[in-house]
């Protein structure tokens, strides 16, 4: 899963060497994988970021020299575009820079405040940009689209600042907008609260398994709950969300207030619900998108419900437990080192064609990302593109099990995302919607679960692998859903002036795993504080994007595996786009309406056609 927004690589690449930007050259295919990444590529020691963080802030008041003036005449207004778009893309490499070390070692009291700074900036850049839409809008669309025809440089700022028009009604006076840039970085707060307290400062448990004892922290417990004694994994749980429950009032404080902070913000801007702006803001997405996802995931759960029915018989349990959800349908005794993961991987996702292939296989041969976990290491799996002039940076926690070689496989889906984006698009455009951010990724799994399934021997083997589709469908589209539907509920709270807290948030997380369970799987109390396991609540209505993503990338999957090049070419197109138009426009421009009820059907219909070969194999 990705947690960082994408940035752009410089389109020019040697053929040979296929660079994916001006600052690194990826390695050759046949390269062994390099464990960790290289950040000298980004700055060679912190003293140089330091020294380029105050080269950036020492720029920002050159930028207050075209205020007032983006109306004068065609070469002004590109030539202030441009001077905000150097000021961004170098901020940005700033970000990456202090952000990953920080997820490195949550420990390390410097690096957090070097991130802290890379965030400060984000706001005074922020601050200093302030004037550029009222100012735009108040030269008008007339006068704007004239100096698009007298200045062919305009072109690559064409789409921006067609959004920024769009925006007309929720884009305040150039005081107002100066303000709102300014509480931006405390309203980021909330956040880097839970951050440090859940990967900094909650002490973890140690539990006594079958298998020995477990410092039971987050990656700990992603492995853990795989585990194939029944008591082991009831341990798991019981220890684990007690740990979270033990803080869900500072836990809710944080979350509520990062509500707060999206209610405040939708208000602002004139908006009539946090869901409409967050969607709004991040891509032209029509609210209605949110909501549909959500009804058609609530007509499908009856073949969810059917998942758990067959699950409970493939594990031979009396009835089944909400920690009984993770063991893999059958088990598969098997490890995947790093070098086996990539290879596996690479040969994959060989519909996608040679020249993805081939620039995959360079790509992850280079210092790229940090695989191993440890302690103090953020747990999970991310990739951030926003580096433009280096490359995409990648951070995993690999375990050796099939799951993690999934992970591998989605986290290099959205860097291909990005390298594949960066060399058909400029900077400007490059940068795309999270709404398509999770498309490359999950394409990326599912050939991977084809491809193992097309690959196994015995009839454990293609049970085990269709778990593993099963269970990425579930994850990733009726998972994110419930997920969607909670931060929904949390959001309209609020906007009833109501309060939030960790026994209401709690109730309402509960009822909704056990509307989402079904009737036969027993939902323990105790994982009723899941929801303060989940960071993705913390960025604005961002989850639901993985399930409408899951359905588009399944629409694109169906279209590959049975429509030969062309098929192939479609889809990469999209990828490609990146952010040059909006995103559910790039994915109609496809032949995918995402507004409609039919995505979703159509992945319940496929998800329903999966227990089929399971219920034909048993």
């Amino acid at each position: 899963m990705t947690e960082a927004s994408r940035r752009e690589i410089l389109a020019a690449a040697a053929a040979l060497a296929l660079s994916a930007g001006t600052g690194a050259t990826a390695a050759p295919a046949d390269a062994a994988p390099p464990e960790t990444w290289n950040l000298t590529e980004l700055y060679p020691t912190p003293q140089a970021w330091t020294a380029e963080r105050a080269a950036v802030q020492a720029a920002l008041p050159t930028l207050a020299s075209y205020k007032d003036r983006l109306g004068t005449d065609a070469a002004t207004l590109r030539a202030a575009l441009q001077a905000v778009s150097d000021i961004q893309r170098r901020t940005a490499r700033l970000n990456v820079y202090a952000s990953i070390i920080a997820d490195s070692d949550t420990s390390v009291a410097q690096a957090q405040e070097r991130r802290q700074l890379a965030i400060a900036l984000f706001g005074q850049v922020n601050e200093a940009t302030s004037y550029l839409q009222p100012e735009i809008l108040a030269v008008g669309a007339a006068r704007i689209a004239a100096f698009q025809s007298a200045d062919p440089g305009l072109g690559k700022f064409h789409f921006q600042l067609a959004d920024i028009l769009r925006k007309a009604p929720h884009t305040l006076g150039a005081e107002a907008e100066n303000v709102l840039a300014a509480v931006g970085t405390p309203l980021a707060g909330a956040q880097q609260i839970r951050t440090q307290l859940v990967d900094s400062d909650l002490p973890w448990p140690e539990v006594t398994l079958s298998t020995g004892k477990v410092r039971l922290d987050q990656a700990a417990y992603t492995a853990a709950r795989e585990a194939p004694n029944r008591e082991d994994r009831k341990l798991v749980f019981d220890t684990f969300f007690t740990a979270f429950d033990r803080y869900k009032t500072s836990l809710a404080a944080a979350l509520s207030t990062q509500v707060q902070s999206d209610v405040f913000t939708a208000k602002a801007r004139r908006y009539g619900s946090a869901v409409e702006a967050a969607l709004d803001s991040a891509g032209g997405v029509p609210a209605g998108v949110y909501r549909t996802l959500v009804e058609e995931t609530n007509r499908g759960l009856p073949a969810l419900h059917r998942y758990f029915e067959i699950r409970r018989k493939l594990l031979n349990l009396p009835d089944l437990h909400y920690y009984d959800i993770y063991p893999p349908l059958v088990r598969l005794d098997e490890t995947f080192d790093l070098a086996r993961t990539r290879s596996l991987t690479l040969a994959a996702v060989a519909p996608l064609g040679p020249e993805y292939v081939d620039l995959l296989a360079r790509s992850t041969a280079s210092p790229w990302a940090d695989y191993k976990p440890r302690k103090n290491k953020v747990s999970g799996a991310y990739m951030t593109g926003d580096a433009y002039d280096v490359h995409p940076y990648l951070l995993l926690n690999l375990t050796g099990n099939y799951e993690s070689v999934s992970t591998f496989a989605h986290e290099w889906g959205h860097a291909m995302h990005t390298l594949l984006a960066n060399r058909a698009q400029p900077y400007e455009t490059a940068s795309y919607s999270i709404f398509t951010a999770e498309i490359a990724s999950t394409m990326n799994e599912q050939l991977l679960a084809d491809y193992m399934f097309a690959k196994a021997r015995t009839r454990q083997e293609k049970l085990y692998y269709l778990g593993q589709l099963l269970e990425l469908m579930r994850a990733t589209f009726y998972r994110q859903a419930m997920f969607a539907e909670f931060e929904l509920l949390i959001h309209e709270t609020v906007e009833k002036g109501e309060a939030l807290s960790g026994e209401g948030m709690n109730a309402m997380y509960l009822a909704l795993l056990k509307k989402y369970h079904g009737p036969k799987v027993v939902i323990d109390e105790v994982v009723a504080s899941e929801w303060a396991y989940v960071p993705h609540f913390y960025y604005d209505f961002y989850v639901y994007q993985y399930a409408t993503s899951l359905a588009a990338s399944a629409y694109f999957y169906d279209q590959v595996k049975t429509g030969g090049n062309k098929a192939r070419d479609n889809y990469l197109a999209v990828l490609r786009a990146g952010g040059s138009d909006y995103p559910v426009a790039v994915l109609k421009k496809a032949g995918l309406d995402m507004t409609s009820p039919a995505p979703y059907q159509a992945l319940v219909a496929r998800f329903s056609r999966t227990l089929d070969q399971v219920e034909a194999l048993i």
